[in-house]
């Protein structure tokens, strides 16, 4: 017993895992984190927290001229320190313009106009939803079905919101850091955990055949008719599909597709595909551009 609690007592001063912050689900179905968390990354490195919105970051000084970011782990960003967000690089980009993320690790297309729906409330200027080809084809139950990701069945026509898996069970893993310690250190293959964490080591390329075209064509029918979209912008992440970008912008939807085959430094981590603070701060180069070049704000 007494090497058990000196065991977590060492685990946490030397913070030798990620702090991953506990979730919850809203009233209205949304996967969220409880507010006013903080923790520490691994070897605490850095610091994360979450704000009184159960999101990510900090939350603007002021909503006035609102623009809201959401997206999942890439904008979630727990590998990097705070000041590498996108909210804070946007905001010294486009001063006059206030920032508020709204991301979470596994968030889905469908999902994301579900979070924009909510933030409307705010009465944002415009609304950027920074998408993989993975999301698109999550999103939709006929393609596979995923219970703890929030999709659509486009037979019948409505959302199905994600649960959380085995939520008891991680409970305990986020409380008691030594038994968590062990379990990233000598992985057991347990289907009901699976952990905030970013995947990692390489970005998964989805089918975009014909059939799931089809099929994500419907998806955007959908949100087209059941989502405001004429202040939403959709980011593509570099590499994307550009057929699913031609669907988007068929729909209506307004698009900023990022580029990095230009820079001769990798908006990446060599040891995983999420964006460091340089590529952050490319990424927001290229928002504002895209932003401003298309007068999608003044």
């Amino acid at each position: 017993m007494l090497l058990l609690v000196i065991g977590e007592v060492v685990v946490r001063v030397t913070h030798a895992i990620s702090e991953i912050p506990r979730r919850t689900i809203d009233e209205n179905g949304i996967q969220k984190y409880y507010p006013n968390q903080k923790g520490y990354w691994v070897h605490g490195t850095h610091t994360w927290e979450i704000n009184s919105l159960g999101w990510p970051g900090k939350l603007p000084d002021s909503y006035d001229n609102l623009i809201t970011v959401i997206g999942d782990s890439f904008v979630e960003n727990f590998m990097n320190p705070s000041e590498c967000h996108q909210s804070v690089f946007l905001k010294e980009k486009l001063p006059n313009y206030n920032f508020l993320e709204a991301a979470r690790s596994g968030v889905s297309f469908i999902e994301a106009f579900e979070i924009s729906k909510q933030l409307d409330s705010l009465k944002p200027v415009k609304s950027l939803i920074y998408v993989t080809d993975s999301d698109f084809i999550e999103s939709i139950k006929e393609v596979k079905t995923l219970e703890d990701i929030t999709q659509v069945d486009l037979k019948a026509q409505e959302v199905i919101f994600g649960k959380m898996k085995s939520p008891g069970i991680k409970n305990i893993l986020y409380n008691w850091k030594l038994a968590y310690y062990f379990y990233s250190r000598f992985p057991i293959n347990l289907n009901f955990w699976k952990t905030n964490e970013p995947e990692k080591v390489v970005e998964k390329k989805e089918d975009t055949s014909l059939k799931n075209n089809m099929k994500i064509a419907s998806l955007l029918a959908y949100i087209n008719k059941n989502y405001t979209i004429k202040d939403k912008v959709l980011v593509f992440h570099p590499s994307s599909s550009m057929e699913i970008i031609k669907l988007c912008k068929a729909q209506g939807f307004k698009v900023i597709y990022l580029d990095s085959s230009t820079d001769k430094k990798s908006w990446t981590f060599d040891f995983d595909f999420h964006w460091t603070c340089y590529g952050h701060e490319q990424v927001a180069n290229q928002i504002k551009q895209g932003l401003l070049f298309d007068n999608l704000i003044k």
